[in-house]
């Protein structure tokens, strides 16, 4: 049985064209036999806890887990019941509940200001930047907080709802660039702590409230890297919110990560260590559920910009570790590193998508012009 596992995982890295224990960057490099079942039987998960166990390693993880995903490695495996079963009961139960929504805070936003400060630009921005003409994070974050201002069509005074704000880098910025008032929503207490600090003085809000109790119009809502902790139950209950809070002429701009195939469950390593009960939505769950709510004006993909974010986000982890490291567990540093690298080698092979949509709800009057 071990050699079956070990020759089904050379089949898929051959076809990958990553060699056991080659001498290139993307190359896997096993320290233990064990491994081989681990991977194969266990897939995402065993692929991962065998890393942080120490069992295998690359110089560029991010690429060899490129070449696996180009590769379709899940279409030579069979999945493992227990992923069936994880599976079977997010299509049964409602994992991002009201009762369950503070549960990615605690697990992820929580894990400490100081990692993030880090890690992030300075306005502390936690999704995906826009490269087009930039050179920096910090100018390719800032790029992308404008490109939002401009597809909604920002103006002075106009009030708006910013549903999963993290530390408020999109409200600063709105604040600070078009006078724009603007309330801030968010399940994590960090977040709300460390965004009234760096935004005061500004006409900017900080609530710490789930998105099913907000009760208020505004002129423009916009929400990013907030609905993959949303859940495909509540698709709907959240663009019936959205549709409720904007005024008639307003504007949505929803940013998020996207799948290329609709799905219940998120793949049990990232739900387990990264963002427990998370979800990408794909084009199709986001089409049902804004159906006879909002009227599409703008789709824009721009997932290859994902991946030189996170690696810019590794190499500032990777240079800061050494100030944080105390205030995490052994484990953590493997972990993180994994996430990151593993995540931007996903964007490389393009099977996950970085999605801006603009949404009116009874469209905007001569057109809705375009803006990249």
């Amino acid at each position: 049985m071990k050699n079956t596992y070990k020759k089904t995982a050379e089949e898929i890295l051959t076809h990958a064209d990553v060699k056991i224990n080659g001498n290139r960057p993307w190359d896997i490099q096993v320290y233990n036999d064990k491994f081989y079942e681990r991977a194969v039987a266990e897939g995402e998960l065993g692929m991962g806890e065998s890393y942080m166990d120490g069992w295998w390693d690359a110089e560029q993880i991010d690429e060899m887990i490129c070449r696996i995903l180009r590769a379709h490695y899940e279409k030579r495996i069979p999945r493992k019941l227990s992923v069936l079963t994880g599976i079977f009961l997010a299509k049964i139960f409602n994992m991002q509940s009201k009762r369950r929504a503070t549960i990615i805070a605690e697990k992820h936003y929580d894990l400490g200001n100081d990692l993030f400060q880090h890690m992030l630009d300075e306005r502390m921005n936690y999704s995906c930047a826009y490269w087009k003409g930039a050179e920096s994070l910090k100018e390719a974050q800032e790029k992308k907080l404008d490109l939002i201002c401009n597809k909604l069509y920002l103006q002075p005074g106009m009030r708006i709802l910013d549903i999963g704000c993290g530390w408020g880098a999109f409200g600063k910025y709105a604040a600070e660039k078009y006078k724009a008032e603007v309330v801030g929503i968010t399940v994590s207490k960090q977040q709300v702590d460390l965004g009234r600090k760096l935004c005061e003085g500004l006409p900017v809000e900080f609530r710490l409230m789930d998105y099913r109790n907000i009760h208020e119009k505004f002129d423009r809502i916009v929400s990013v890297g907030m609905i993959e902790h949303v859940g495909n139950k509540n698709y709907r209950t959240f663009f019936k919110v959205a549709n409720k809070c904007l005024h008639d002429n307003g504007l949505f701009l929803l940013q998020t990560i996207g799948s290329i195939q609709s799905l219940t469950k998120i793949n049990p390593w990232t739900d387990k260590y990264i963002f427990p009960n998370g979800l990408l939505p794909s084009v199709a769950q986001l089409g049902k559920a804004v159906e006879n709510l909002f009227i599409i004006e703008d789709w824009h993909n721009f997932g290859a910009d994902y991946d030189k974010t996170l690696m810019v986000w590794y190499h500032n982890f990777e240079k800061n570790w050494e100030r944080i490291k105390h205030k995490y567990p052994g484990r953590f540093y493997k972990m993180w590193k994994y996430y990151l690298l593993s995540s931007a080698g996903s964007f490389r092979a393009r099977s996950i998508q970085l999605w801006q949509v603009v949404l009116s709800k009874t469209g905007v009057l001569e057109g809705y012009q375009s803006v990249r």
